[in-house]
């Protein structure tokens, strides 16, 4: 088709470059498709378990998606195998997502569908079970271990490109915590420049023992379920999730009222290895780079879907962030006390809450926040609000000062 911009005007008639969102899907411990989610969601119920997880012995929560062990590649993928794999094809399944997928490539053709995905474990606990089972003499890992089909960051991207027949441009993201928001503005310029016609985002993320161990072995885990932005918080609870959008030409699906990806936001602040900036100056100029890409004032925005993750230092810089573009009025919330961490698939995750929460009409609430922190300064809600968002931003901030937000909305 050529490459040009493609134009949509905003709520307040600044021209920008929306993107439809023409479908949706989300699997997590808060159960698998947009409905079991939204239920839970609406019930203020967590997914938060205690850890049993293959043999970690470690006193925390995690958040563990059902289904996952038992899951079964479609034949002839079956070199993919790994759990990594196996969550992305559970949530592929849900929502009809992978039909949609399938219209896309029929409409503008498979060189036409670009893919972008954002992981940070791919098949970590894969590599850890074959190095367990690595020969006593000679130290070699299992045949059956295949470097390129699971541990690869690329691997997911491989196995959904030969599972849809995709064949346009393809990557794999990992900025630790931003990983699978930051595909959401990869795939948005694609599409603005002429590039790809559609695009199929999202992230997955499983659990293994580096990141259970490691996070516990930074002290950041919480023995407890995680409470973002409580006075009293601890840590974090480390969960897994796989989340997948179409993201599509306004000019084909971008009708009035429909989903839409309004702007998204990056920055790099690179303050410290893994501590946020004290005042949280990436996770600002993130905020207001969304804000500019969508041509919106602050006081558009009617809920913030926090990064929010339980621990001080995190919660606290945040909300210094926010309250220096939003104020202290905007109703924001963390939902990681229901949903857990997902790390690579956090903002992909929390991007398809955020959707949620515009087209069913609530705010979600932040739970296991008992006591809110008197210096976040922040209108946090600990109940779900049953007012309807029409645009709502989701923050991702990463290791290393990564970060990342999203803007999502509905075209007029």
């Amino acid at each position: 088709m050529g490459c040009q911009h493609r134009v949509r005007q905003s709520h307040n008639g600044v021209h920008v470059n929306a993107v439809a969102i023409s479908a949706l899907t989300v699997t997590s411990c808060l159960g698998a498709g947009l409905g079991e989610t939204r239920a839970a969601l609406l019930a203020s119920r967590s997914g938060l378990t205690p850890c049993n997880f293959e043999t970690v012995r470690l006193q925390t929560y995690i958040g563990q998606v059902a289904g996952v062990d038992a899951q079964i590649l479609p034949g002839g993928l079956a070199r993919f195998e790994c759990r990594n794999n196996r969550l992305a094809f559970l949530g592929l399944t849900q929502d009809g997502f992978m039909e949609a997928a399938s219209q896309a490539v029929a409409r503008y053709g498979a060189h036409r569908v670009g893919l972008f995905l954002g992981t940070s474990t791919a098949g970590i606990l894969d590599a850890e079970i074959a190095y367990r089972n690595r020969d006593p003499f000679t130290g070699r890992l299992p045949e059956t271990f295949k470097y390129a089909e699971s541990l690869d960051f690329f691997s997911v991207a491989s196995f959904v490109r030969k599972l849809l027949g995709l064949n346009g441009p393809a990557a794999v993201v990992s900025t630790a915590c931003s990983s699978s928001a930051k595909v959401f503005g990869m795939a948005k310029r694609y599409i603005n420049r002429g590039l790809i016609d559609a695009a199929l985002v999202g992230g997955v993320d499983s659990l293994c023992l580096t990141t259970l161990y490691g996070f516990h072995s930074l002290q950041l885990t919480s023995a407890l379920p995680c409470r973002p932005f409580d006075a009293n918080r601890d840590g974090i609870s480390i969960g897994e999730a796989a989340a997948f959008a179409l993201l599509e030409l306004v000019d084909e699906a971008g009708a009035p009222g429909s989903l839409a990806l309004l702007g998204v936001g990056e920055s790099s602040d690179a303050y410290h290895i893994s501590a946020p900036h004290p005042e949280g100056a990436g996770a600002r100029h993130a905020m207001q780079a969304a804000l500019d890409d969508a041509g919106l004032m602050p006081a558009a925005v009617d809920y913030i879907n926090l990064h929010g993750t339980g621990t001080p230092s995190n919660d606290w810089a945040e909300s210094k962030a926010v309250e220096a573009v939003f104020g202290s009025k905007t109703p924001c919330s963390s939902t990681k006390g229901a949903s857990g961490h997902a790390l690579g698939a956090a903002g992909a995750l929390e991007i398809a809450i955020s959707a949620l929460a515009i087209t069913h009409g609530f705010m979600p609430a932040g739970l296991h926040c008992s006591t809110l922190d008197p210096s976040c300064h922040i209108n946090y809600l600990r109940a779900n609000s049953a007012s309807a968002p029409r645009v709502v931003l989701s923050n991702s901030l990463g290791f290393g000062g990564t970060n990342c937000s999203v803007l999502l909305g509905r075209f007029a």
